[in-house]
């Protein structure tokens, strides 16, 4: 869900390289696993109290850590050259049982660690704060570094902790293999790459209740008393756990960006997210677009525009929905980049008819997409890379209908952290007829994102496992992030749970989209955060409601989608302009405008 976002110095500065999570992978569908049933953890604490990972991991706690020099894969060389400036930064892997609930099998697992010694000694001193950038599956080993530089103030305080989860990256991976089926059966074709991947052993552990206790054991063998923790995204699912398994070990907590962390499953959260996106494309780019039609020239009315990008195919056609998996919806996570977005939009009606294989027309709109006035050069690197992950996901297809062709059956592997996490941490619905009116649901009242949806995975995925109830007494204070529009973690689940967590305190951002907000670089948004890390305040009121910064190119701040009202911001899923841009849709399918509207079946998954 969010990679590392701009430091303190303005929306469009960047010290730290930005990494996107999510893209495709958070808009198309999942797959399966297992039943896992969990027992608790054997020498686990009496109730009241916390589980004692000291103890739990036996000889494992008194294991010799080697800190090394930290190599960043996947990271830019430029950034990671300044994550090498940071005061103490070294990396390790520490060794943590496999199962935390039977720590005495001798399996074990590596969780890689890199830590930062920024913190002045002495009484001024609070700690450690761990960091996770989301997912589930986003490598969180820079974000000790990548935090003390956008955070100088509080990298004086904290010694900011960055690691990889079970699963991920430079710790021990998750991956299943399965033989596909000679089926076309999307059932079919599920079942068997859960079946699979339920035969690695590894699988059933891959949860964020482990990682929780993995992250409760990095805080003993760096002799830490409590931790403090920032989590983006998937990343406040993976606080809220902790904070509910561990609450005497939580010091200051930051939920940026939350899941609807007041249910028992991940389900909700992902059920929004179709209609979040929709929501952000209409009632915030659109918008954007209209008000800027000298660089877009797709004229002052934003259900003008929405109706043109649906007689051009809009994500009915295989070219629009390659430029919204990679132009728009990155931009959505960094409304920084809505200059590329608008500019993807704009030249894809530009190029409604035109002829040429897919990869023909993505170099044609890129090209049209370069032309526009006005774009920075992280715009031009940002168009760049989007336009090498489309031309990648075209060959992926083409690799795919061939592949269909055959008869020999296939083994094929697969990075299956993502659904792992997601799938075991709480039962989603299990019935197949549930899923298909979902679908059906999505085509009439998300239709933007419709065509990328299909059954996830966890609808043939049964466990256990549910996230604990926070306990009113012991549960810290902790703080809220979120902003209006975020079309990764809605609104919506963000204001639940700092209603049900206990003594959370929320920070709206109204007529913001960007999905991971600290450092916001505004007062409002920051000073309640930095006060509440350094001191342990937190705001009076449970609401506080802030002002969105200008998008690009603007210099004044524009009201979009609900009010705020008393630190809330009220909005409505489908709002009016949704209402009516779904119509839209509806009208034009009706009438069959395109050609690609009386073309039976949703186009492929990218």
């Amino acid at each position: 869900m969010r990679g590392l976002s701009r430091p303190c110095g303005g929306r469009k500065g960047s010290t730290v390289r930005k990494f996107v999570r999510g893209g495709i992978a958070a808009v198309t569908g999942a797959l399966v696993a297992s039943s896992i049933v969990l027992t608790p953890a054997a020498g686990a604490a009496a109730a009241g109290q916390d589980p004692d990972t000291q103890k739990l991991a036996g000889a494992l706690a008194t294991q010799k850590v080697t800190w090394e020099e930290c190599t960043f894969p996947g990271v830019d060389p430029a950034t990671v050259a300044k994550f090498k400036t940071v005061k103490g930064l070294a990396c390790a892997t520490i060794q943590v049982p496999r199962d935390w609930h039977n720590p005495a099998d001798g399996n074990t697992i590596g969780i890689r660690v890199s830590k930062t010694e920024t913190a002045h000694k002495g009484t001024s001193r609070q700690g450690i704060a761990l960091v996770n950038p989301g997912g589930p599956g986003g490598s969180g080993l820079p974000w000790g570094a990548a935090m003390a530089l956008r955070t100088p103030v509080l990298a004086g305080q904290y010694d900011f902790i960055g690691f990889d989860p079970r699963g991920v990256g430079l710790s021990t991976p998750l991956t299943c293999s399965y033989t596909v089926p000679n089926s076309t059966d999307v059932n079919v074709l599920n079942k068997a790459k859960v079946d699979g991947c339920l035969e690695n052993p590894l699988t059933e552990f891959i949860t964020t209740e482990q990682t929780a206790y993995d992250m409760d054991f990095i805080r003993v063998v760096l002799g830490e008393k409590k931790m403090s923790y920032i989590g983006y995204s998937y990343g406040t699912w993976l606080g809220t756990w902790y904070a509910a398994t561990f609450p005497s070990k939580a010091h200051r907590f930051l939920l940026d960006s939350a899941v609807d962390a007041s249910q028992s499953t991940l389900e909700n959260t992902w059920d929004l997210q179709p209609r979040t996106r929709d929501r952000q494309f209409q009632e915030a780019l659109l918008p954007f677009m209209a008000r800027n039609d000298a660089k877009y020239g797709q004229g002052t009315d934003p259900m003008e525009i929405r109706r043109n990008w649906e007689k051009a195919g809009g994500t009915r056609e295989f070219v629009g929905q390659l430029f919204v998996a990679w132009f728009v919806i990155p931009a959505m996570y960094d409304t920084s980049q809505y200059h590329a977005a608008a500019s993807a939009v704009a030249s894809v009606i530009d190029a409604a008819g035109s002829e040429g294989t897919a990869s023909e027309k993505v170099e044609q709109i890129v090209s049209k997409m370069l032309a526009t006035a006005g774009l920075t050069d992280e715009n031009k690197a940002f168009i760049a890379k989007a336009k090498g992950n489309a031309l990648a996901a075209i060959a992926k297809k083409e690799r795919v209908a061939v592949k269909s062709t055959t008869a020999a059956a296939e083994v094929e592997t697969w990075d299956a952290t993502f659904e792992a996490i997601r799938c075991q941490d709480g039962q989603w619905n299990q019935n197949l007829h549930y899923w298909n009116y979902w679908l059906a649901d999505l085509t009439v009242n998300a239709p933007f994102i419709a065509p990328f949806m299909s059954t996830p995975l966890c609808a043939y995925w049964p466990t256990k496992n549910s996230m604990p109830k926070a306990d009113k007494k012991t549960f810290p204070r902790l703080l809220v992030a979120q902003s209006e529009l975020d079309a990764a973690t809605a609104y919506e689940g963000g204001l639940a749970t700092a209603k049900a967590l206990p003594n959370a305190k929320l920070i709206s951002v109204d007529n913001e989209g960007t999905h991971g907000l600290f450092p916001y670089n505004t007062d409002c948004v920051d000073d309640p955060i930095v006060f509440y890390f350094q001191t342990g305040a937190t705001p009076r009121k449970q609401f506080t409601g802030c002002q969105a910064l200008p998008l690009p190119g603007e210099d004044k701040t524009f009201d979009v989608g609900g009010k705020l009202t008393n630190g809330k911001v009220k909005i409505k899923m489908i709002t009016p302009a949704v209402k009516e841009a779904n119509k839209i849709v509806k009208d034009l399918l009706s009438g069959s405008s395109t050609a690609a509207a009386d073309e039976s079946g949703m186009p492929a998954n990218l």
